[in-house]
């Protein structure tokens, strides 16, 4: 019984402190973005919790991943919330392993799993999924990936300059992707070449 409370107390307590984060969501107009975001984090770690502001209470509280995301969708929004985010960044700290560059558009629903030394340094589609260690940027001044829609990027994988990664695409682990990959493929190796296209095993190199 007394373990029981005290679980609720940690709880409600655990909300209260991060609730101040809920001004910046009610501000921003990147609030859809931000409840897709949820929606789909939820889904993944199969919570159960009915409130969505209490899923995005815990996801600020106890995911550092998340909190990332979050500011940065803060950061595409209108001028008053940027402010104001600075100063609840000094008391819910970004995670320091987790880059994602400012000048991103980023679809609604990525999902980041592990953060840990990860680089997001271009566009990307609609429910995505960034695994640790992972490297999407610039390989020169030509410019930066493009990456479509249902996209997952797994452990250590680069995928870097001025190249298109299609839909439904899946990276490898340490996978290094330096040219564009068609729709529906799944990619691997140094350089990496596809093993999977349309659900079909094939052995292509990228082109």
């Amino acid at each position: 019984m007394m373990k029981d409370i005290f679980k609720q107390f940690s709880r409600l307590l655990e909300l209260t402190l991060v609730s101040p984060q809920l001004i910046l969501f009610y501000l921003t107009t990147s609030n859809k973005f931000i409840q897709a975001d949820v929606e789909r984090w939820v889904t993944i770690f199969q919570w159960t919790e009915s409130s969505q502001l209490i899923n995005l209470l815990t996801l600020i509280s106890r995911n550092s991943e998340f909190r990332n995301l979050y500011y940065h969708r803060i950061s595409k929004g209108n001028f008053y919330p940027k402010i104001l985010m600075k100063i609840m960044k000094l008391f819910y700290p970004e995670s320091p392993l987790l880059f994602i560059d400012a000048s991103c558009n980023i679809g609604q629903g990525l999902f980041i799993q592990h953060g840990f030394s990860t680089i997001i340094m271009a566009d990307m589609g609609e429910n995505c999924w960034v695994n640790q260690q992972v490297s999407i940027g610039y390989k020169d001044n030509t410019g930066r990936p493009k990456i479509g829609n249902n996209v997952r990027i797994t452990a250590g994988a680069k995928v870097l300059g001025n190249i298109n990664v299609g839909d439904n695409v899946t990276v490898g682990a340490n996978a290094v992707v330096t040219k564009n990959v068609p729709d529906n493929c799944v990619v691997i190796g140094v350089p990496a070449y596809i093993i999977k296209r349309n659900g079909l095993k094939v052995q292509e190199k990228l082109v």
